[in-house]
């Protein structure tokens, strides 16, 4: 479980490559409602670059935060909705931090998660991602209780501006079912059973997973971050 942790610190994720994996069962024709198997996820080297996290700000920034989350759960819409505006606002505008998001769909209990997060996914192929989630994590109290999501999910895509047809296809098929599942299984490699879950680093350094979410404490840990980082630049390299 280290090993996953040094990594996440640097955020080594490189995309996801051409797997096979088997689609669960659904009701919504096509489409992947469920986790699938995919292959190689069963090797954490490999679990690593089949794992995406999708990242805003710039790659160079000196410290990450990573949030594992699930599009039906109060408490991410609440941290996406009152916490990550601070943050985009104070630390990621400013490049300090880049902010990187996982998806851990809570299946068991939230019927409709996983399809969200491959609706998200199918946003993002089309350069919306952030703009999308912002409309699943607004309308979270309406669609996310209600017996079929497939309607909603459209419709903000609608909202968002994307084209409805190349939306709805990828919607009501298996794309990014792997990516997905393997997020999910990163997850729960690291031992994380509960949503959302946060992490920050700095530089190359291991990932902390913090246990407060709220703003205050996510800012103490990154001006902590900061000026550790300020104060070895100052020291300068040690030495002969």
């Amino acid at each position: 479980m280290t090993k996953f942790y040094w990594v996440l610190g640097a955020v080594a994720v490189i995309g996801v490559a051409a797997v096979g994996y088997s689609v669960g069962s659904n009701s919504f024709g096509a489409a992947a409602t469920e986790p699938v198997v995919v292959e190689g996820m069963d090797d954490p080297t490999q679990l690593m670059s089949l794992a995406q996290g999708i990242t805003k700000g710039d790659a160079n920034a000196p410290i990450t935060i990573v949030e594992f989350a699930d599009y039906s759960c109060p408490g991410c819409g609440a941290f996406a909705l009152q916490v990550k505006p601070q943050l985009d606002l104070q630390f990621v505008q400013t490049g300090k931090a880049k902010f990187v998001y996982y998806d851990f769909p809570l299946v068991s209990i939230h019927p409709h998660s996983f399809l969200a997060a491959r609706a998200a996914r199918c946003a993002n192929s089309m350069g919306k991602f952030w703009e999308y989630q912002d409309q699943l994590f607004r309308n979270q109290p309406s669609w996310s209780v209600k017996p079929a999501v497939e309607g909603d999910l459209l419709g903000f895509a609608a909202a968002v501006g994307l084209d409805q047809g190349d939306f709805e296809a990828c919607l009501k098929s298996d794309q990014f079912a792997d990516v997905v599942s393997a997020n999910l299984r990163l997850a729960e490699e690291l031992g994380i059973n509960g949503t959302p879950t946060i992490m920050m680093s700095r530089g190359n350094g291991m990932a902390r997973r913090l246990t407060n979410f709220d703003f205050a404490s996510i800012e103490s840990v990154a001006n902590d971050m900061l000026a550790e980082i300020e104060a070895e630049k100052t020291a300068g390299p040690t030495g002969n």
